[in-house]
């Protein structure tokens, strides 16, 4: 099922302009993001064929089955609770029925959980932006030669110096296990001896072993720092993932401004934690920010990282405290959502024409 079936069969029942121009924070380069819940007809809703969202390529349009919706808002997800209290200036469509839905049927303390912890999460991905634009890691991947030492003189080199000191290519070297010495190999030498190398190429991703004759000189020790490696080749590979995948505009966006953090998510941290703390004193969900130019300074890079986790560690706190002092329920009743559930859907199903 795609978003063209969900308009041609008349399936949609709430369409609502979502993330920034909902929020008032929209800027002249902001994208129209859209959300919305559409029903199944009866027969797809009872057989065997239920589906639970249906989204477009780049996820700026979504929409959610009526079912997968109220369960959402009885688990108080921060996303579908700002859907649902949509400023009416954002609503496109929005079928009478869902009149009944009432954001005080949901609001609950479960709240201090999932908009504090959707709050950390925006906090982790800007921390990560920002060790992948502090620390960039070279397109021409290292190979495992990169990762070996051996002894020499006092102390340790890298393999790669100790060949050019040498003059030794490493297609002649030969390893062997040394007992008792994990990742510790002998290293030996030889251009007619048949040596397999130190590895078999820069696609590999091990040593290589080698046969060697009785009586052959051991010429140093050669540690392999496996553990090393290992890191630096899933570091290599979330790296160059997130580059092929990376919002250009907003990358260049975190770029100019120089702080070299995620400034929109750094915006999204602020703007959940005021809403959960006006969650928890006034028992509403403000979509519409009144502390716009706040979060708008945030988002152009205005303060230094280390000042903006200060002041999130701070509204943290007065949330927890909020939500200690509420008098909201610790959760939404469930068998008052699903009764309702029950009767919005018989209600479609039979006055709502959606029988098919």
């Amino acid at each position: 099922m795609t978003i063209e079936d969900l308009r041609k069969q008349g399936l949609i029942i709430l369409e609502c302009v979502s993330g920034s121009r909902a929020y008032g924070l929209e800027t002249p380069s902001s994208d129209t993001d859209i959300k919305g819940v559409f029903i199944l007809p009866k027969a797809a809703y009872y057989g065997l064929n239920y589906t639970a969202q249906v989204n477009n390529e780049t996820n700026d349009i979504v929409f959610y089955e009526f079912g997968r919706f109220m369960e959402l808002l009885s688990v108080n997800n921060p996303n579908i609770l700002e859907l649902l209290n949509t400023p009416a200036s954002s609503i496109i469509y929005k079928h009478s029925f869902l009149d009944e839905i009432k954001a005080e049927l949901f609001l609950s303390k479960l709240c201090n959980n999932t908009f504090g912890k959707f709050a950390i999460s925006q906090i982790k991905k800007a921390k990560g932006l920002k060790k992948k634009i502090v620390n960039p890691i070279a397109k021409e991947r290292k190979s495992v030669l990169s990762f070996c030492f051996v002894n020499y003189g006092q102390g340790a080199i890298p393999l790669l110096k100790y060949l050019e000191i040498k003059g030794w290519k490493q297609e002649h070297c030969g390893l062997v296990n040394i007992s008792h010495m994990k990742d510790v190999y002998g290293l030996y030498y030889g251009e007619q001896l048949g040596f397999n190398g130190v590895y078999r190429g820069n696609d590999s991703n091990d040593i290589c072993l080698s046969s060697v004759p009785k009586g052959t000189k051991q010429h140093a020790l050669m540690y392999f720092n496996r553990d090393g490696y290992s890191t630096y080749c899933k570091e290599y590979r979330e790296y160059w993932d997130w580059v092929d995948k990376r919002n250009e505009k907003r990358y260049e966006n975190t770029k100019s401004h120089g702080k070299n953090y995620d400034s929109k998510n750094m915006m999204h941290v602020f703007r959940l934690l005021e809403m959960a703390i006006e969650i928890a004193k006034e028992r509403k969900v403000n979509v519409r920010r009144p502390d716009r130019d706040f979060l708008l300074d945030v988002k152009a890079g205005k303060f230094e990282y280390e000042e903006l986790l200060e002041l999130a560690d701070v509204d943290y706190r007065e949330m927890e405290h909020a939500f200690k002092c509420s008098s909201l329920p610790d959760r939404p009743d469930m068998a008052v959502i699903d009764e309702l559930t029950y009767k919005l859907r018989d209600k479609f199903y039979t006055m709502g024409g959606l029988v098919r």
